[in-house]
């Protein structure tokens, strides 16, 4: 325990040490990685949304990538609670990377304002790679296992490894011999499946639809458990006879000791935002589904996931009792 408060603290410090915060807007958003990655897509569509709508007159963002997303998570501790309006994005990663020990805070360091949607993972291949199915993928995995090289745009142990290691385990081939390359964010990962780095692609739904729909690469599979209604034609996991899904949340938080009435506020706000047609639109592009949970509930279903996190990472060996 002392190891991870003299730890908590040299974050909190590097972040003071080099970060001059400008002035905010009536929102602002911080996003814990870079361009191109799912919680930047998050934001900036939850601002998209909020602005044409009319229920907020500007929207600011700031991607603060670094320590697996311990660096965005130290400036809301130490910095948050004293400006007015800024609240955080993250999903999943931040039960992963606090299980993994790759971050030395957690969900619980924050304060959970609302989660707004479910997002998926996806597998994606360029438009002129050889494969054309997952069905093929799984075939070329069982006779080698490391002739396939599976790109992240987050570390190695965290949800985009994750996701594919369940995947192949899914089909009775050992996660943990998944050939992994981590990128720094999802713009990363993408430009390394583009630039033949890498064969496939792990990634968010959302992001996965942004190369479908630009021309420039395919996706095989999804993790949803039904087939989604906006795009029915990508195929899932499940309907191709393999016993895997995986549901990513997207929420915010807010800085430790936010006071009740703020939490209060901001949940009004976004409840709005997801009655609109604008929202609508937005949800539809990225594939995902309203997945509306207020701070008490959202707060609960963290602490639930992160028990059942850790016995898949528990039995894929990303992590030992």
């Amino acid at each position: 325990m002392k190891m991870i408060s003299l730890l908590k603290k040299s974050v909190l410090a590097a972040v003071l040490a080099g970060f001059c915060h400008s002035a905010l807007a009536e929102l602002h958003i911080i996003i814990p990685g870079g361009p191109g990655g799912g919680w930047d897509t998050t934001a900036r569509s939850v601002g998209e949304a909020l602005m044409k709508s009319g229920l907020e007159s500007r929207t600011s963002f700031q991607n603060m990538s670094g320590g697996g997303g311990g660096r965005a998570i130290a400036y809301m501790i130490e910095i948050g609670n004293k400006k007015n309006d800024i609240l955080m994005v993250n999903s999943t990663p931040i039960v992963i990377r606090a299980l993994s020990g790759a971050i030395p805070f957690s969900h619980r360091d924050l304060t959970p304002v609302a989660n707004l949607i479910a997002d998926y993972g996806a597998f994606v291949v360029r438009n002129d790679s050889p494969l054309t199915s997952w069905q093929q993928v799984i075939e070329q995995l069982k006779v080698n296992p490391s002739s396939l090289k599976f790109a992240g745009g987050s570390a190695r142990g965290s949800m985009d490894h994750l996701v594919a290691a369940q995947a192949i385990a899914a089909a009775g081939i050992p996660g943990r011999n998944l050939r992994y390359i981590p990128y720094d964010a999802g713009g990363q990962a993408k430009a390394g499946l583009l630039s033949g780095e890498v064969e496939l692609l792990s990634t968010g739904l959302s992001e996965a639809l942004e190369l479908a729909n630009g021309g420039q690469a395919r996706i095989l599979a999804m993790t949803a458990e039904q087939p989604v209604a906006d795009y029915p034609e990508i195929p899932t996991l499940q309907s191709l006879g393999y016993d895997m899904s995986f549901t990513n949340w997207r929420g915010f938080f807010a800085a430790p000791g936010t006071a009740p009435e703020q939490i209060a506020a901001y949940n009004d706000t976004l409840q709005k935002m997801l009655q609109t047609p604008e929202w609508e639109t937005v949800r539809a592009r990225n594939g995902w589904l309203n997945l509306y949970q207020g701070p008490e509930e959202f707060a609960a279903a963290l602490a639930e996931q992160e028990q059942e996190l850790k016995q898949v990472m528990l039995d894929l060996g990303f992590i030992r009792n």
